[in-house]
């Protein structure tokens, strides 16, 4: 059976506009507090049958076109040895940042299978209750913002610690880099042995570099972990606050460019040539009417006119303030609205 979501991936005419949605299984819906209960985040994570179900749970729901696994960023980098603790009120906190060159020395690496296990069995247990004509896409942090929570050890506004090791220890950065990496090649690989159909990589941090920073600094390790993907599965990238950085980013073999609500659908697509597109309304509009869903999401779908290798979603991820109602209106609008 023909998954819309594939082909569009591949750039081709579809039935309709695929639909799905960044951060679909969510604190939003009240399912997915019934599936998490009392259990710590990053127990959550990784136990295989509550992630399936989450996942499950929200594609059912919302009648999206493709499941994301329910999974996080930064549990990959726990068993290299960060301290990792989702902090009520705060996030993800690192309570041993890397910021020395014994620290990078330190970290270790290993086949996922024997890092993150649970993450096959996760896989797994998903497409055990996928409808078949739903597409799975697993993911990943990007080196440079698994490498900027790394050192930083939690969120931050200025990056100074990360800027400091690019430009003070160039080498050490590279070093980091590269073995992160490495590590990932292996996590994305694992997950598409499991049976993920396409594979995302959120580069959330990526936006507050420079052109000049990217292409010294970022570009060779994101194409290494491209390349390493070739020839398996559709490779989506997306990045917030990059529009900058996107001309450069689409010479790398990606074959699918997600797009923040920041960036021009239309006009980027035209400019940069790309083969599929995914994108963007404003996540916030969702929090608005359905009238206003309606009348932004239709400007969206007017720019592009049925184009094939149009993917709907949203320019960043769902709040937690997000009505449901409103989620689902969106999808099924899309839907009727694009059916050929």
């Amino acid at each position: 059976m023909e998954k819309v979501f594939l082909q569009a991936c591949r750039g081709e005419p579809t039935a309709h506009t695929p639909i799905w949605l960044n951060r679909q299984a969510g604190r939003y819906m009240p399912e997915y507090h019934q599936v998490k209960a009392d259990l710590p985040s990053l127990d959550f994570f990784k136990d295989p049958e509550r992630a399936a179900r989450a996942t499950l749970d929200a594609q059912r729901i919302l009648g999206v076109d493709a499941a994301i696994m329910f999974a996080d960023l930064l549990p990959i980098l726990e068993p290299m040895g960060l301290d990792l603790e989702y902090v009520p009120g705060q996030g993800p906190v690192f309570a041993n940042p890397i910021r020395t060159a014994a620290d990078v020395a330190n970290l270790a690496t290993a086949p996922a299978l024997e890092h993150t296990p649970y993450i096959a069995d996760t896989v797994r247990c998903i497409n055990e209750g996928l409808p078949p004509e739903i597409a799975l896409i697993g993911f990943a942090g990007a080196p440079f913002t698994l490498a900027s929570y790394a050192i930083e050890g939690k969120g931050s506004r200025n990056y100074v610690f990360v800027k400091k090791m690019m430009h003070e220890a160039p080498e050490l950065w590279h070093e980091l880099m590269a073995k992160l990496t490495g590590q990932l090649a292996s996590y994305l690989q694992l997950q598409i042995s499991a049976g993920v159909e396409a594979v995302q990589l959120f580069d959330t941090w990526v936006g507050n570099l420079s052109v000049q920073d990217y292409r010294t600094y970022v570009e060779p390790h994101l194409k290494a972990l491209v390349d390493s993907l070739a020839g398996t599965v559709p490779v989506i990238y997306f990045g917030t606050g990059n529009y900058h950085l996107l001309p450069a980013v689409s010479e790398l073999n990606i074959d699918v460019l997600a797009f923040d609500w920041r960036t021009p659908l239309k006009p980027t697509w035209d400019q940069l040539g790309c083969k599929a597109v995914q994108g963007n309304l404003d996540p916030i509009v969702l929090c608005a009417d359905q009238a206003s869903v309606a009348s932004q999401s239709q400007w969206l779908l007017d720019q592009v006119q049925g184009r094939p290798g149009h993917i709907f979603n949203l320019g960043h991820g769902i709040i937690p303030e997000t009505p449901v109602d409103n989620v689902k209106f969106l999808v099924d609008f899309v839907h009727e609205q694009t059916a050929r």
